[in-house]
C-alpha cells in the first residue's frame, strides 16, 4: 500500500536543507567560519539522516510513497503537469548515495579548498549546496517534467562548479564545453517530454496513472553519484517505458557495451591521474547502460551503486594526491607516494581494485552480474546483446591495464620529483572520508552477491530483494514487473551455454575476473621498478590517436565551421533571398498597386460620375462583343 503520513512527510526537507545552505553560504558566507564550509556539512549530514531514516522506513514498512505537493495542470485539463515526491526503493537508496557523497564531498573540501587557501570559497560551497539540492529533488521526482526542471539545474551547477576557477584558461572553457554539450542532450530530453505528454496525457514515473574540470572535490560530487549518474538513474526510472520497445533496448546495450571499450581504450595513455579518472567514468556507465539495454535493471543499479562508491574514493584520493603534490596532476611526476601516504594509498589500492573489477572488491561483483546478465539475454536470442558482452568483457583487460598503470605510476617506484620525495600532508578531514569510501568499496560487494546467492540457496542477494519489495510492486516500479515486461514485450529469455545457468555464471565470473588480471598483471610488469619507462610510446600512431580522443573535438570543430555554419550560411542566404524575397515582392506589389487605386481617390464629384459613365459604357460594350450584337 502507498503511504500518506510518517516519515516521508519530511523527504522534501531532504533536498531543502542544502537549498539553505546554498543560500546561507551565498549571502553570509564570507562572514562565517569556514566560509559556507559547515552550513554545507550540516545541510547534508542532515540530508543523508533523513534519506537513511526515509530508507529504513520504507525497508520495515514495506510501503512507498507518490504524493503530489503542487499542480500546474490538473489531470481533468489537457495535461496532468504537476511536483510532486516519489519514494519507492530506487529512489529511496539513491537519496542515500546522493547526500552520503555529497557530505563526504564538503568534508573533503575543507582539506582540498580551505586548508589550501583557495579563493571564492563562499560561491563555492554555495555551487555545491544548489548542486546537492538539485539532484536530491532530481532523484525524488514523481514525474518527467519534474525530472527534466531539476535536471536543468543540475547543468547549471556543473557549468559553475567546472568553472569555479574562471581566472585560469581552461576552467572556463571545459565549463562551457560541458554546458553546451548537456544542453544539447537536454533538447532532446525536452523533445522528448513533449512526446510523452502528447502520446499519455501525464508524465508520471509510477502507478497506473503514469506511462509504462574543476576542483577535484566537484570532480567527485560530479562523476560519482550525480551529474552523469542522472541519465542512468532517468533510465531505470523509465524502466517500464522501454521495456516496451525491443530495438531500443539492443541499441542502447550495444551502445553502452561499445562506450565501455571505446573510453577505457582512451584512458590507457593519459598522463594526468583526473583524467584517467574522467574516462574511466565514461567507460563505468557504458557498463550500466549495457545492463539498461540487456534486462539487468538489477545490475544496473548495482553497478550504480558501487560505483558511486568507488570512483568518488578514487576523486578523493587523487584530489589527496594533488594536494601532496602541491596541486601537480601529472603521474610521471609523482612515484614512490605510498610509503608517504598510507591512509591514501590503501584506501586508493581498495578503490582501484573495485574499479578494476577484482575480487572481493564491489566492483567485482557489480559488474560480474552486469556481464552476465548480458550474456545469458543474449544466449536467449539477441545477437546485439552478444556484441554488447563482448565489447564489455574486452573493455575489463583494458580498465585492468589502466587501473593498475595509474596505481604503479603515481605510489611505487622512486619519487621522481622533490614534490614527490616532500609531499605535503593531509589531515583528517582528507583521511576521514577516504576511510569511509575505502571500507564501503571492499565489502559494498556483497549487498547483492548474486553468484553465492546462486550457489548456496542462502537469500543474500539483498539488493535485488529490496529492489523487488512490495513497495515497489505497488507503484508497478519491480524488478520482477520489469523482467516480466522485457520478457513479454522484448521477447527477452536467459540462456546457457553447456552446464546450465549456474556454469554460465561460474564461467562468465571466472573469464572476466582473468581479464581483470591479465590487464592488472601486465600494467604492474610493465610499470613496476623504480623508474618505469613510458611503454604507451611504443603504441605509435595509436597512441597519438588515443592521445587525441580519437580527435572528437578535430571533427567536432569541423562540423562547426565546415559543415555547420555553412548550412547556416545557405539556410540564410535562402531566407534572405528566397523566403524574405518572395514577402518583400508581394508587399510592393501590394504598394504600388494601392498607390496607382489611390490616385482616383481624387474627391472631385464630377470624376466620379465620369468614371462611372465610363465603366457603364463599358460594360455596355463587353456585353455587346459577347452577345454578338456587333
Amino acid at each position: 500500500m502507498v503511504t500518506v503520513a510518517g516519515i516521508y512527510a519530511y523527504a522534501p526537507a531532504i533536498a531543502a536543507l542544502p537549498l539553505a545552505s546554498f543560500l546561507v553560504a551565498l549571502f553570509a558566507g564570507r562572514w562565517l567560519p569556514k566560509e559556507g564550509a559547515l552550513a554545507g556539512i550540516l545541510a547534508t549530514g542532515g540530508s543523508l539522516v533523513l534519506s537513511a531514516v526515509t530508507l529504513v522506513e520504507l525497508v520495515l514498512t514495506g510501503e512507498g510513497y507518490d504524493e503530489r505537493l503542487y499542480t500546474f495542470v490538473a489531470p481533468a485539463e489537457t495535461f496532468d503537469l504537476g511536483f510532486g515526491v516519489l519514494i519507492d526503493p530506487l529512489s529511496a537508496a539513491m537519496l542515500v548515495i546522493v547526500s552520503l557523497i555529497a557530505f563526504l564531498v564538503h568534508v573533503f573540501s575543507l582539506g582540498y579548498m580551505n586548508d589550501e587557501g583557495e579563493p571564492g570559497l563562499p560561491r563555492y560551497y554555495a555551487g555545491l549546496g544548489l548542486f546537492s539540492f538539485s539532484m536530491l529533488a532530481f532523484v525524488f521526482a514523481s514525474n518527467l517534467l519534474m525530472a527534466f526542471v531539476f535536471f536543468e539545474l543540475v547543468g547549471l551547477c556543473s557549468w559553475l562548479l567546472i568553472g569555479h576557477w574562471y581566472r585560469e584558461a581552461a576552467p572556463p572553457s571545459a565549463a562551457k564545453k560541458a554546458f553546451l554539450v548537456t544542453r544539447f542532450g537536454d533538447y532532446f530530453f525536452l523533445v522528448g517530454l513533449v512526446g510523452v505528454l502528447a502520446t499519455f496525457g501525464t508524465a508520471r514515473f509510477a502507478g497506473e496513472g503514469g506511462f509504462p574540470a574543476g576542483p577535484t572535490p566537484v570532480s567527485a560530487l560530479i562523476h560519482a553519484a550525480t551529474m552523469v549518474a542522472a541519465g542512468v538513474f532517468l533510465l531505470a526510472r523509465m524502466y517500464g517505458f522501454y521495456a516496451l520497445l525491443p530495438t531500443v533496448l539492443a541499441i542502447i546495450a550495444f551502445t553502452g557495451g561499445f562506450t565501455a571499450l571505446f573510453a577505457a581504450s582512451m584512458a590507457v595513455v593519459k598522463d594526468e591521474i583526473k583524467q584517467v579518472l574522467a574516462y574511466s567514468t565514461i567507460s563505468q556507465y557504458g557498463y550500466m547502460m549495457l545492463a539498461l539495454g540487456a534486462g539487468g535493471y538489477v545490475a544496473a543499479f548495482f553497478h550504480l551503486t558501487t560505483h558511486a562508491v568507488f570512483k568518488a574514493l578514487l576523486f578523493l584520493g587523487a584530489g589527496s594526491v594533488i594536494i601532496a603534490m602541491h596541486h601537480e596532476e601529472d603521474m610521471w611526476l609523482m612515484g614512490g607516494l605510498k610509503e608517504e601516504m598510507r591512509v591514501t594509498y590503501l584506501t586508493f589500492v581498495a578503490g582501484s581494485l573495485a574499479l578494476a573489477g577484482i575480487f572481493p572488491f564491489a566492483g567485482f561483483w557489480s559488474k560480474d552480474e552486469v556481464l552476465f546478465e548480458t550474456l545469458v539475454h543474449g544466449l536467449g536470442a539477441n545477437p546485439l546483446l552478444l556484441g554488447g558482452y563482448l565489447l564489455g568483457l574486452s573493455a575489463v583487460f583494458v580498465t585492468g591495464f589502466y587501473t593498475l598503470r595509474m596505481v604503479m605510476l603515481t605510489f611505487h617506484g622512486d619519487p621522481r620529483t622533490d614534490a614527490a620525495a616532500d609531499p605535503h600532508g593531509v589531515g583528517w578531514n582528507v583521511k576521514f572520508p577516504l576511510a569511509v569510501l575505502g571500507v564501503l568499496a571492499t565489502v559494498g560487494g556483497y549487498l547483492n552477491p548474486a553468484p553465492l546467492a546462486k550457489l548456496t540457496g542462502a537469500e543474500v542477494d539483498f539488493l535485488h530483494r529490496y529492489l523487488d519489495g512490495p513497495a515497489s510492486e505497488e507503484l508497478l516500479t519491480s524488478a520482477h514487473h520489469y523482467g516480466d515486461l522485457t520478457h513479454e514485450w522484448a521477447g527477452y529469455t536467459a540462456g546457457s551455454v553447456a552446464g546450465g545457468e549456474t556454469a554460465t555464471m561460474l564461467g562468465g565470473a571466472g573469464l572476466s575476473l582473468a581479464l581483470a588480471l591479465a590487464g592488472a598483471g601486465t600494467a604492474f610488469v610493465l610499470y613496476r621498478g623504480p623508474d618505469p619507462d613510458r611503454h604507451t610510446e611504443a603504441l605509435g600512431d595509436l597512441r597519438t590517436v588515443l592521445v587525441s580522443n580519437y580527435y572528437q573535438d578535430e571533427y567536432q570543430v569541423w562540423l562547426a565551421e565546415g559543415l555547420t555554419l555553412r548550412t547556416a550560411i545557405a539556410a540564410d542566404t535562402f531566407d534572405q533571398g528566397v523566403i524574405d524575397g518572395a514577402v518583400d515582392a508581394v508587399s510592393s506589389v501590394s504598394l504600388f498597386s494601392g498607390d496607382r487605386l489611390r490616385r482616383l481617390q481624387t474627391g472631385v464629384v464630377t470624376n466620379y460620375a465620369a468614371l462611372i459613365a465610363l465603366s457603364v459604357l463599358l460594360g455596355l460594350a463587353a456585353f455587346a462583343v459577347v452577345g454578338g450584337w456587333l
